[in-house]
């Protein structure tokens, strides 16, 4: 399949790389329910125009994120929704890509509100200087944005950065298997948001709560802004339009 190969080449990627993301974009998409058996190596070969070390690779990729489970002369079959790893930067974006937006948004946003207000108050109570200069350099990164992907790629630095801040080493690794979850969400909430910079006091008091060490009033903050991004995925879905933008419209922080 010649699109494939392009587009493993456009995006820099092995390919067997694009070609466990097509597959693994089928299985989230339910083309092949769990406990189906997938095509072998074969046909895969015959389906996508590649080599057998390319599909190899591929299934070794898919097993490896508990898509699926591979055995000799038995073959691939998808292991069940329970099995699959879907906090892998990887499948988190072929979940995006294959899911519902709301269904995948409000997944997000319930793991964001058990997690978000207490590592705010945790990162006030055991930042040090240089996590809080990156809490603060991602703050100004959003000031200073002029468009929505600059403005994302702040925003998910912002919360990587406190949570990086909260001092529970358990934490930093799960922040940056849900990048990949953040930066999606931000995208989607920016296009549907037509005063985005609204956001940026909210974000501002988080930042100032933890530089104050005040734990009770990081917690309040992250909380706030919370609901504020919880309007603004209910508004999109009662409306049922996205309007992406390019640019960030002024309003006065």
């Amino acid at each position: 399949m010649r699109k494939l190969k392009k587009a493993a080449k456009a995006r820099g990627e092995r390919l067997h790389h694009s070609l466990a993301q097509d597959i693994g974009a089928r299985i989230l998409r339910g083309d092949y329910a769990p406990g189906s058996l997938l095509p072998n190596e074969a046909e895969w070969c015959d389906v996508y125009g590649v080599s057998r070390t390319a599909v190899r690779e591929a299934i070794k990729m898919l097993a490896a994120k508990g898509l699926i489970l591979s055995r000799p002369k038995i073959g691939s079959r998808v292991r069940p929704r329970e099995a699959w790893n879907l906090l892998d930067r990887d499948v988190l974006a072929w979940y995006w890509a294959a899911s519902d937006q709301h269904h995948f948004l409000s997944n997000v946003q319930q793991m964001r509100e058990m997690l978000e207000p207490e590592v705010a108050a945790l990162a006030a109570l055991n930042h040090t200087e240089s996590q809080l200069a990156a809490i603060e350099a991602a703050y100004t990164g959003m000031v200073d944005s002029t468009n929505t992907t600059d403005w994302n790629a702040n925003d998910v630095k912002f919360h990587l950065a406190v949570l990086g801040a909260a001092g529970n080493e358990l934490l930093v690794p799960l922040g940056f298997m849900i990048e990949s979850a953040l930066s999606n969400m931000f995208e989607y909430t920016a296009s549907h948001n037509e005063q985005l910079r609204a956001a940026l006091p909210l974000h501002e008091a988080i930042l100032v709560a933890i530089r104050r060490r005040n734990p009770t009033a990081a917690r309040r903050a992250a909380r706030a802004l919370l609901a504020d991004t919880s309007s603004v995925i209910g508004k999109s879905r009662r409306s049922g339009n996205a309007k992406p933008r390019s640019e960030i419209r002024k309003r006065s922080a």
